[in-house]
């Protein structure tokens, strides 16, 4: 399958990354073409970069999508087949519950409801896993996940970090709090749930003008059409206030967003066919 790229022009902002060049992957849902396509550009710009080359995804790479096993398997690649220095993985609320869905304990029933619900999209995941294993009773449980992903790469799941930093940049799944001490607020650990509001936040974040004491934040987890009633933005993936939005709505859009950063400017990378918006 053929899937349209576009790669947007650069535009200035003031990124210091200390020479590395970044590549930043938004929210994917199991849109397994769009993301080949999305990595297939970076390995090519990559050659064009300088210094050290780094690919972060943002999160919230499964459920919703057609092909959230296939789109696993892309994440878990090594650095070197994806023609960059390094690879950070973060992790996105969709994985949060997932995750806390499958290691049981207390809450674990709540979070597998919620995951599977018709608005986060979990049960579309869950009938790969089971078809994956020829099993469509299978019940939702770390064995299934196991057999069906593999176990290197539900570990390399369980290990994601929250968030991370490259010069000035913060890269996270959703956000920071415009009034809470960012340290504090990205302290609390993935297995907080909802209570770790950087991978769930968008009131207080979105609609917050006053900057984060000079961190420019890089994030996901907000579609453009959830986006524009907070910030008032035609173009939800344009830098302003401190914010650089990479959330395509993928899934539902039929586009992956992702970025090119380096000292001083960016520019938008997009794969796919946009599809009409929701109402």
């Amino acid at each position: 399958m053929s899937v349209p790229l576009e790669v947007g022009d650069w535009k200035a902002a003031p990124f210091a990354l200390g020479g590395e060049t970044v590549f930043a992957i938004g929210d994917v849902h199991g849109c397994c073409d769009e993301l080949v396509a999305l990595l297939d550009a970076v390995q090519t710009l990559a050659r064009e970069s300088k210094g050290t080359r780094r690919l972060v995804y943002l999160g919230d790479l499964i459920d919703r999508g057609p092909d959230s096993l296939g789109v696993l398997r892309l994440w878990a690649e090594s650095a070197r087949l994806r023609g960059v220095d390094r690879i950070d993985r973060l992790i996105g609320n969709h994985e949060i519950l997932m995750l806390l869905a499958l290691r049981g304990g207390p809450g674990a029933d709540r979070m597998a409801s919620t995951w599977l619900a018709d608005q986060i999209g979990g049960s579309t995941m869950l009938a790969e896993m089971r078809e994956a294993v020829r099993d469509p009773l299978a019940p939702l449980s770390y064995e299934l996940a196991q057999a069906a992903i593999g176990r290197e790469i539900l570990d390399h799941l369980m290990t994601q970090r929250s968030h991370l930093r490259v010069g000035n940049a913060l890269f996270v799944h959703g956000g920071l709090d415009g009034q809470a001490d960012p340290n504090a607020f990205l302290a609390a650990p993935w297995t907080a749930g909802t209570e770790a509001r950087w991978a769930w936040i968008t009131k207080g974040f979105l609609d917050w003008q006053g900057g984060f004491g000079g961190t420019l934040v890089v994030h996901g987890h907000t579609p453009p059409h959830k986006h524009a009633p907070l910030t008032g933005m035609d173009d939800p993936h344009v830098f302003q206030h401190d914010r650089l939005g990479l959330d395509g709505g993928s899934a539902v859009s039929g586009v992956v967003v992702g970025a090119e950063l380096r000292d001083g400017r960016y520019r938008i990378l997009k794969a796919g066919t946009a599809k009409a918006p929701p109402p």
